[in-house]
């Protein structure tokens, strides 16, 4: 429902706008036709001149090869927009929609008035509407110029880190450039990976910030872009540069990592029928940031936390577990895995000799145990969703384990949806803390979790005789998480790398041999994690580049790439050799 904030009165002089952020379901038109035609006639009710949807908002956006594989949602969006065109009457309305044009499906927006579609613009044209004596240049997606008194910008644009600067930026630089005011639209709610935080916004000619909706939330505001009036809603995040270093605080960008989660899962939850969620708690990190994310977005009620030790499973861990879901009051019930370990292994082993017997090169060292545990784990959560409606299981692998592949395929990596996939374990660390400090509810998070190792508890290090960390098996968080960083923000190269100063650096004295080594294990366990991305449960994208399926694709056949690079001398020499 749209909170009626307003007073007819104010706008007899004419001149506003009416900016109707939304929240589509990508492909449902009934539902957002509904929501589309609420708005309309409430700006009607108003007396505003037009009201403006963000783009595509018939059809919801994006909507990938759904319009390819099936054409007549073409055709049924244009009988949806025809349906809205005819509730309108004197307030013009701007509608994204689906064209078909010349053999091609174009993304297009109608105005619509008086009872009939009274204009079409296509994407990449940027046509002019005159309304009650002003142009409005209307542009969808890019902001272009054009012979007009406002331009209209209809988008839908992700939520990422610094996406607001660069954003406010580029609306100020092209609004003092242009010399005119720019209204952008943006979308609001997320859809399967992405998360689209709306703060629609207005900027006069002199490039200064006269209206903005709200972070996050459906709205509908009123401008005037004329005389720069309008209401500003607080930004989500500290409108500030993007960092162009690695800074393992992340201190400006926790609370829109937080939103955009957030409405990850509502969304994907309530757009796909869902309610309930049921996870995992190991008391470790990754798994505790999930179930206060979950409990947020779903309700408690909605929450079930198993912790599911084996015999080498911390009394610590344990308590940890139990102490989060207390917290919490999420439902909590612990269910060793012990029995299910010593019958898979007591099973496979006389296979695995059977199979030895062909093949001669058995592994000296076997990962098996460690899979067993992580996948009847798995088993535990699907089968509590099969027994239960409207729940699945969640996925608790972040972005770092992902690049390193330390994860187990139907094991950790497996379930219906996976929060934390685009979040690096140096942010977890640091959104628990903001999370414990910002929430209602405080300190839910119990302190022995943020300060213990990260470590699945999966194995004992022969070295220590005691669980192996993940640190242990992999590297410094800090360092790893910086790579990550270098390969997504800064394009940096192997031999880059080698030769800079990373932020762990400075805080601890490291060989080069040390830092070597480290590279190399990274690049080399990366390029083993490629076919683990390829099947990857959905996941909201949060950083600013992702290694997210739907917008990353890499060949997993190209695991033999030498990230090291070879000099033209040892290009020379590997060429004359043949």
């Amino acid at each position: 429902m749209i909170t009626d904030k307003y007073n007819r009165e104010d706008f007899k002089t004419g001149g506003y706008i009416g900016v109707a952020q939304i929240n589509p379901i990508a492909g449902n038109f009934e539902y957002n036709s509904k929501k589309i035609a609420e708005n309309i006639k409430y700006a009607e009710d108003l007396n505003l001149d037009m009201v403006v949807f963000p783009e595509l908002s018939i059809i919801g956006f994006p909507i990938w090869d759904m319009i390819k594989r099936y054409p007549f949602l073409a055709e049924e969006n244009l009988k949806w927009l025809n349906g809205l065109a005819k509730i309108t009457k004197n307030t013009a309305a701007l509608v994204g929609f689906v064209e078909k044009s010349g053999g091609e499906y174009v993304n297009s927006a109608a105005v619509l008035r008086n009872g009939k579609i009274e204009f079409i613009s296509r994407k990449g044209i940027n046509d002019i509407y005159k309304l009650n004596g002003t142009n409005y240049g209307i542009c969808i997606g890019e902001i272009a110029d054009s012979d007009s008194d406002v331009i209209i910008n209809i988008a839908s644009i992700p939520s990422r880190e610094g996406k607001s600067y660069m954003l406010t930026n580029l609306l100020k630089e092209r609004a003092s450039e242009y010399k005119k005011p720019i209204i952008c639209v943006n979308q609001v709610g997320s859809i399967d990976n992405f998360s689209y935080d709306g703060s629609s916004t207005g900027v006069d000619a002199k490039g200064k910030i006269f209206a903005r909706a709200k972070s996050f939330e459906e709205d509908f505001i009123v401008l005037n872009p004329k005389t720069s009036c309008g209401e500003i809603e607080p930004i989500y995040e500290n409108i500030s540069e993007k960092n162009t270093e690695f800074n393992p605080e992340y201190k400006d960008d926790l609370e829109r990592t937080y939103k955009t989660i957030i409405q990850g899962i509502k969304d994907y939850f309530s757009k796909c029928g869902l309610k309930r969620a049921v996870l995992g708690l190991s008391g470790g990190l990754d798994s505790s940031v999930c179930a206060v994310l979950l409990t947020d977005a779903l309700g408690r009620e909605n929450v079930a936390g198993i912790s599911m030790p084996s015999k080498i499973t911390s009394s610590e861990s344990k308590s940890d577990a139990k102490e989060l879901a207390e917290n919490l009051g999420i439902k909590f019930a612990e269910c060793p895995i012990k029995s299910v370990f010593d019958t898979t292994s007591e099973t496979l082993l006389p296979l695995f000799d059977e199979m030895e017997q062909a093949w001669t090169d058995r592994y000296k060292k076997s990962y098996t145990p460690d899979n067993i545990q992580a996948r009847a784990r798995a088993t535990y959560l699907w089968c509590i969703s099969n027994e239960f409606p409207l729940c699945i299981p969640i996925a608790t692998s972040d972005k770092s384990e992902s690049y390193m592949g330390y994860a187990t395929i139907n094991g950790d990596m497996s379930g219906g949806y996976a929060p934390i996939a685009d979040v690096t374990k140096t942010k977890l660390f640091a959104l628990a803390r903001w999370m414990n400090k910002n929430r209602a509810q405080k300190n839910v998070i119990p302190q022995s979790v943020i300060l213990k190792k990260p470590g699945a508890e999966l194995a004992i290090n022969p070295k220590t005789g005691k669980t192996l960390c993940a640190e242990e098996a992999l590297m410094p968080y800090e360092f790893l998480d910086e790579v990550i960083f270098r390969i997504e923000n800064k394009g940096e190269n192997y031999q880059t790398m080698l030769n800079s100063e990373f932020y762990y650096e400075k805080k601890c004295n490291i060989s080069k041999d040390q830092k070597k080594e480290w590279l190399d294990k990274f690049f080399s366990r990366m390029s083993g994690a490629l076919y683990k991305w390829s099947i990857a449960v959905p996941s909201v994208i949060v950083d600013s580049y992702s290694i997210n399926k739907a917008e990353y694709c890499q060949p997993v056949t190209s695991g033999r790439v030498n990230y090291k690079g070879l000099s033209d001398e040892e290009i020379s020499s590997v060429l004359e050799s043949i």
